[in-house]
């Protein structure tokens, strides 16, 4: 049994949380304290359990008015998966033009999630 303490980052109140971990083969949450809303209750679980982050980052764009376009993943990813997921996005050259919102890696490392563009990269012509 161990004790770790967090400051919940989902609401502005930034709570410190205290949970307590069954530490066997898996952590499990025994208990938790120190939130004042539910959803700092969830979040303390989650990251114990399967803490989820999601990535931003750049990919090269040929023949661009901007070298990179930025992406990033439309939903969390687990933590283990994140450099299963940065792999796959290095692997990626695009040809301009791109436009926000454009699919730029579906499902990558097998993951509920697509890596997205987040902004517009224009052909040059």
């Amino acid at each position: 049994m161990s004790t770790r303490e967090f400051t919940c980052v989902v609401c502005p109140n930034g709570c410190t949380i205290v949970v307590d971990v069954d530490d066997d083969e898996t952590p499990v949450v025994t208990r938790v304290q120190g939130n004042v809303c539910r959803r700092g209750e969830s979040w303390a679980r989650q990251e114990v359990e399967n803490p989820m982050r999601t990535i931003a980052s750049s990919v090269p764009v040929n023949n661009g008015d901007f070298p990179l376009v930025s992406v990033r993943t439309n939903r969390p990813v687990p933590l283990a998966k994140i450099r299963e997921v940065m792999e796959e996005i290095r692997r990626v050259s695009l040809s301009a033009p791109v436009e926000i919102g454009d699919v730029i890696v579906p499902s990558p490392a097998g993951c509920d999630t697509e890596v997205v563009a987040t902004r517009r990269v224009r052909k040059i012509v």
